[in-house]
């Protein structure tokens, strides 16, 4: 099997898995306890919020553990509503957004909230004019992610974090592609709340963390308990908080070096798609894009016919979205960046990690082109305009 879905979730790392065994079984106590036992419990927990936060250079009070990036995106966006409402009800965010962070100021809106979604170029980088023009005396957030899950350009995040600055709005940021793949530092970028998923990065499944800059006005998530002093209510996720913590430790030793190794892949991936199958096309900007990241669409086809045959060849990959894999409509974040539709539904997502090869690239391009060329086969719309450039 070749696994390149790596932005859909990550394999947990063995140094992960045996940093997380002893909290299950050994050293299982509820860290919210009193007694001895349970110091255990929450000095991995401790440590673990200090691996978390030194990853973005934020401060280990400033870091709040959640069940992953979806809760940390809702409760940020929610939260700031709730907490400035006196002030403004007026939200902005881009067009190209997680759903998690979309489908949120959607059901803000419900409640009264005015939300504007400002649009991106051709490549998916936000229009920073748009953005300023957008801007209002009560305009109380900007929501914009670090990367884009689908395409992978990485948005100017210092350049937003100074306009939000400037007009004392508060800004926050989708950052769970982006944690510990590229280089993040919350005061540089002045982001006052970072949002990121453990799976992201070869953590397990069902933890995150919602940075919150000291002196950030805003209330809790979850009612229940005190834990997480008061602002997220529930038992933690000990051994899921632990392998979290190794998980940041691992990216921030080796960020450069798997950087370098992933973008020499991802660039060789591109260069033979691109070269080789006739009518593809590279989604997101070429070098400024997650280093483990490639999105190309085919014309003439249907992305859905495009993974069922690969998966049969062993080939794991996906046409967007974890989250919108149920769908049948094109990507909202295809259209945004201007394809039409008929191009859009041919979309392949190939996501590398540390682990990829060279050789297991060549064999995926080499069975895509393959497969690409049965699909077209079997397609009237090819037929017809493979007719038509040759009149």
């Amino acid at each position: 099997m070749i696994y390149l879905d790596n932005a859909a979730t990550t394999k947990v790392s063995e140094e992960v898995f045996e940093a997380m065994k002893p909290y299950f079984c050994e050293i299982y106590a509820n860290p919210s306890a009193i007694y001895g036992f349970a110091g255990k419990s929450m000095k991995g927990v401790d440590e673990a919020r200090g691996q978390v936060a030194s990853l973005i250079g934020a401060k280990a009070n400033e870091i709040y553990f959640t069940a992953g990036g979806s809760e940390a995106d809702n409760w940020a966006i929610k939260a700031v509503a709730e907490a400035n409402k006196d002030k403004g009800r007026h939200i902005i965010t881009s067009t190209i957004e997680h759903h998690a962070v979309l489908h949120t100021c959607q059901y803000l809106e419900k409640q009264g909230f005015e939300v504007t979604y400002v649009g991106v170029d051709e490549n998916g980088t936000i229009k920073l004019d748009e953005l300023k023009a957008a801007i209002r005396p009560d305009t109380i957030l900007i929501s914009v992610m670090a990367a884009n899950n689908e395409i992978g350009t990485i948005e100017p995040l210092k350049e937003i974090g100074a306009i939000a600055r400037e007009h004392k709005i508060l800004f926050h940021t989708d950052a769970v592609q982006a944690y510990g793949h590229i280089p993040l530092n919350v005061d540089e970028l002045s982001i006052d709340l970072l949002s990121a998923s453990g799976h992201k990065l070869h953590a397990p499944k069902g933890i995150g963390f919602l940075y919150i800059r000291n002196g950030v006005k805003i209330g809790s998530f979850m009612q229940g308990g005190a834990q997480e002093r008061s602002r997220r209510a529930g038992t933690l996720n000990t051994a899921g908080i632990v392998g979290m913590g190794v998980a940041a430790k691992r990216a921030e030793e080796h960020l450069q070096a798997n950087m370098d190794k992933q973008i020499i892949l991802r660039d060789y991936l591109i260069e033979r798609v691109l070269s080789e199958i006739p009518y593809s096309r590279l989604n997101g900007e070429r070098t400024n894009r997650l280093p483990g990241n490639v999105n190309f669409c085919f014309r003439f086809i249907e992305g859905e016919s495009l993974l069922i045959l690969l998966d049969q060849k062993g080939i794991c990959a996906s046409s967007g979205s974890a989250c919108t894999s149920g769908s049948l409509d094109p990507s909202h974040v295809l259209l945004a960046i201007g394809l039409p539709h008929e191009i859009a539904h041919g979309s392949l997502r190939l996501t590398l990690s540390e682990e990829t090869t060279k050789e297991e690239l060549d064999y995926t391009v080499d069975e895509l082109k393959k497969i690409v060329e049965r699909l077209r086969s079997m397609s009237p719309l090819y037929e017809d305009f493979v007719k038509s450039e040759k009149q």
